[in-house]
C-alpha cells in the first residue's frame, strides 16, 4: 500500500476541521495557490516552515502532514530537501540511544528470505528503469525488514542474510548518489561492506567497493578512488581458466572504476591499460556464455559496457572526434544497467556539441529526456551540455532546447 502524500494528509486534515482552502490560507499565512497545488498533487513537497504554519492553523503536529515525498526527490523539486529523504535516512542511519539500540523499531516478524529477495529484485528493476520514486519509497521498509531478518537468522542462514543486506544497502547507496545525497550514500556503502564481510562473499564485497569508488569520484576524491579500485582488483583477481562469470564481472567493474578515475586524474595510459584488462574479462564471460545466460549475474558488465568506458575516457580527455568514433562501436542500448547507457549517451551529446553538431547533440538529449526524465534532471553534465549548446549556437533557442533547459534547471 502506498504511503499517502503530504497533499493527501493536508486535504484530509483540512476537511476534518471544516476549513476551506481559502480559510486555511488566511489562518496559516500560506497562499491558497500553494495549498491547492499540494492537495492536487501538482506540488509534491513543501518547506518545513510551510508545513509548520499549516499544522499550526490545523492544530495538529507538523509530523501529521509529512507524507510520501519520494516523487518530489526523484524529480528534484526545489523544496524536496530535507523531508523527502527522511524515511530512507531513518533506515540507513537510525538514531541510537545510550544503549546503542535504534529508535526505529524494526520488523518483529519479517517476510521470508525468498520474499525479501523478490522485493529487492523488483526495487532494483525500478531503479534500473529510472523509476527513482518507486525505489525510494520501497527501500526504507525493505531495509528494516532485511535488518530484522539478519537479527533473527540462525548460524546457518546468517551468511545469506548478510548477502541480502549488503545488496540492499548497495542499491540504496547507488540510489542516494543519484539523489545527490553523498554523505548518506557513504553510510550505506560502509554498512554494506560490513555486511558483505560478515557473509564471507568476496564478490559481493567487491561490487560494494565498486559503488564506493563511484561515490569517491563524485566527491572529487579521484586518487583515492583509483587506489581503492586497483588494490581491491588485485586482491580479487580471478583465475580466468575457472572463474565464474560473477567473479570476472566484479573484477571487471573495479577495473572500469579505476579507468574512470585515472582518466579524470590525467593518466590516459593507465586508464587505457585498465580498460584493456576489463575487456579481457568481458571476452571471457562471453566465451563462457555466448547466449547471455549470466547477464543478470554479471550486472550488465559486458564488452559493450567496456566500450562505453573507452568513449568516456576520450570525452574526459576532451577528444570529441575520438569519442564519436569509439561510440560507433557501442551496441544499441539501453543496456540492463540503464544509468551506464544514459551516461554514455551524455558523452555522445557532449562530443557532438564540442564538434558544433548542435542538432545532433540536442537530439541525443531529447532521446534521454524521453527515456529517463527523472535521471536527466539530476545530471549536472546534462546542464553543462545544454549551456554549451545555448552559448555557442547563433540561432535563437528552439522550443525543444528550451524544454531541455527547463528540465535540467538551466536558466534561459
Amino acid at each position: 500500500m502506498n504511503q499517502p502524500t503530504t497533499g493527501e494528509h493536508l486535504a484530509r486534515l483540512r476537511r476534518q476541521t471544516g476549513l476551506t482552502q481559502e480559510q486555511l490560507a488566511e489562518q496559516s499565512g500560506i497562499s491558497v495557490e500553494v495549498i491547492r497545488k499540494l492537495e492536487q498533487g501538482a506540488r509534491k513537497s513543501a518547506r518545513l516552515e510551510t508545513l509548520h504554519a499549516l499544522a499550526r492553523a490545523l492544530r495538529v503536529p507538523t509530523t501529521a502532514l509529512l507524507g510520501n515525498t519520494a516523487e518530489a526527490a526523484a524529480h528534484a523539486e526545489p523544496d524536496h530537501r530535507p523531508l523527502s529523504l527522511a524515511e530512507i535516512r531513518r533506515a540507513v542511519a537510525p538514531v541510537r540511544g545510550l544503549t546503542g539500540a535504534a529508535l526505529t523499531i524494526p520488523a518483529s516478524d519479517p517476510p521470508p528470505p525468498d520474499a525479501l529477495r523478490a522485493r529487492l529484485r523488483a526495487t532494483d528493476r525500478a531503479y534500473q528503469a529510472n523509476d527513482y520514486a518507486s525505489a525510494l519509497a520501497e527501500l526504507p521498509s525493505l531495509l528494516l525488514d532485511v535488518r530484522a531478518a539478519v537479527d533473527l537468522a540462525t548460524d546457518d542462514d546468517e551468511p545469506a542474510a548478510n548477502v541480502l543486506l549488503a545488496r540492499t544497502l548497495h542499491l540504496t547507496g547507488n540510489l542516494l548518489i543519484q539523489m545527490r545525497a553523498g554523505d548518506l550514500a557513504q553510510t550505506a556503502f560502509a554498512d554494506a561492506l560490513q555486511a558483505a564481510r560478515r557473509s564471507g562473499d568476496q564478490v559481493v564485497a567487491a561490487t560494494v567497493i565498486q559503488g564506493m569508488c563511484w561515490l569517491l569520484m563524485r566527491q572529487g576524491r579521484i586518487a583515492e578512488a583509483a587506489e581503492l579500485a586497483v588494490s581491491t582488483a588485485d586482491q580479487v583477481e580471478p583465475r580466468f581458466s575457472r572463474a565464474a562469470p560473477a567473479e570476472l564481472a566484479a573484477w571487471g567493474w573495479l577495473l572500469l572504476g579505476a579507468a574512470a578515475s585515472y582518466a579524470r586524474d590525467n593518466q590516459p595510459d593507465a586508464a587505457a591499460e585498465a580498460v584493456d584488462a576489463a575487456a579481457a574479462a568481458a571476452v571471457r564471460i562471453g566465451e563462457r556464455d555466448p547466449g547471455g545466460e549470466h547477464l543478470m549475474m554479471v550486472g550488465g558488465f559486458n564488452a559493450g559496457r567496456v566500450q562505453m568506458q573507452r568513449v568516456e575516457n576520450a570525452a574526459v580527455a576532451g577528444d570529441a572526434g575520438r569519442a564519436l568514433d569509439l561510440a560507433a562501436a557501442v551496441p544499441p542500448g539501453p543496456t540492463p544497467v540503464g544509468s551506464s547507457w544514459q551516461r554514455h549517451r551524455l558523452d555522445v551529446a557532449w562530443a557532438h556539441a564540442a564538434q558544433r553538431q548542435y542538432g545532433e547533440a540536442t537530439g541525443v538529449l531529447i532521446e534521454l529526456r524521453d527515456l529517463a526524465p527523472a535521471w536527466l534532471r539530476h545530471q549536472r553534465y546534462a546542464r553543462d551540455i545544454v549551456r554549451q549548446i545555448s552559448e555557442q549556437r547563433r540561432r535563437a533557442m528552439s522550443a525543444e532546447l528550451a524544454d531541455l533547459a527547463s528540465l535540467v534547471s538551466y536558466p534561459i
